[in-house]
């Protein structure tokens, strides 16, 4: 009886995560069929050369690509928002987006033949500094609520864009630059999306650390009693969440609210604990995003919308209501730095 209650509460316990990768599969399996040029599972068994191919070459690295986004930046999101306590907190409120982007036209000013790793390397490299920038800068202002640290961001992310934006102008790579403002999986293909890949080790990183991101969360004080390097593994969590978002911007271009918006609608329900929201939030991107991309092909078919409009549109109204219940519930801001509330 003992035995049967165990494996009643231990069912119940990851229900959620049972529901949401069944989810996750359906979506993934009816992805793979929806697009202009049908795909026949009749033909795939008979081993048809042009139905494989489309399979191979379009289909499958398009879903790879979207699940690795949408995987990605909510985990991304999670972990900025654990380890800065704060629920606005994202790659996009965090000018981690903003500063890849920039990387990426740098690479693109001072190596004209770069490849995509190339860009890639430069792109992670500008959203690790960018981010720890803005980490730094906002333990600067002494009194702030829980929308004073994203508007900080935001507007840093501005300035960031205003410069990549001149840099672009100057040099005339304003239309090279386009590609990466707007984000978009038309253009994924075998061998042009490997990158995203990345992704996949920096999430087992992430799950690996989830703890010690659970103890960075309750301040710097409480990590020193517990035996845990504060500010190690709090820029560790930024440069996961920088180098996830970097390897995402390169390939399929900036996408807002992910990071954003899918955490704090799982933590609505799964509680603040990282470890155990942490595979949920994963799942609940991947289908958020796979169900935007869906919608995106089918809206005005036989043409795509870009999945940046269609998450910015669904982004935008998230963001708004996660505002109201936010301020409603009056919460506060820790100092990262300090570990006492400001």
């Amino acid at each position: 009886m003992l035995t049967n209650l165990g494996g009643a509460i231990t069912i119940k316990k990851y229900l959620s995560t049972i529901v949401l990768l069944l989810i996750l599969l359906v979506l993934s399996v009816s992805s793979l069929f929806l697009g202009v040029i049908d795909l026949d599972m009749n033909a795939l068994l008979h081993g048809e050369t042009e139905q494989i191919e489309l399979l191979l070459i379009s289909r499958l690295p398009r879903l790879l690509a979207i699940l690795c986004t949408g995987i990605g930046m909510s985990v991304a999101g999670l972990i900025m928002q654990q380890v800065c306590m704060n629920k606005f907190v994202s790659p996009t409120t965090g000018a981690t987006i903003s500063s890849a982007q920039l990387g990426i036209l740098l690479a693109l000013v001072f190596m004209p033949g770069s490849t995509l790793w190339s860009r890639a390397i430069f792109s992670a490299v500008c959203a690790v500094l960018g981010t720890w920038v803005f980490v730094w800068f906002t333990q600067r202002i002494q009194f702030k609520d829980v929308v004073m640290v994203p508007l900080v961001g935001i507007m840093f992310g501005n300035v960031i864009g205003g410069v990549t934006s001149f840099i672009a102008y100057r040099y005339e790579m304003t239309q090279a630059l386009s590609s990466w403002l707007v984000g978009s999986f038309s253009t994924v293909l075998r061998g042009r999306y490997e990158i995203v890949w990345l992704v996949a080790p920096l999430v087992v990183l992430a799950f690996l650390f989830a703890n010690h991101f659970n103890i960075v969360g309750l301040g710097r004080d409480f990590s020193k009693n517990l035996g845990v390097n504060y500010t190690l593994i709090l820029f560790l969590g930024l440069t996961i969440a920088a180098m996830i978002t970097a390897s995402v911007v390169v390939v399929v271009g900036s996408i807002s609210y992910i990071g954003l918006i899918v955490p704090n609608l799982v933590t609505m329900f799964k509680g603040d604990n990282i470890r155990g929201t942490l595979a949920d939030t994963a799942l609940f991107g991947g289908i958020f995003v796979l169900a935007c991309d869906m919608l995106g092909r089918v809206v005005i078919t036989p043409y795509e919308l870009p999945i940046e409009l269609i998450i910015g549109i669904l982004g935008s109204a998230l963001f708004i209501g996660l505002l109201l219940y936010r301020l409603t519930r009056g919460r506060t801001v820790p100092r990262i730095w300090g570990g006492r509330s400001v």
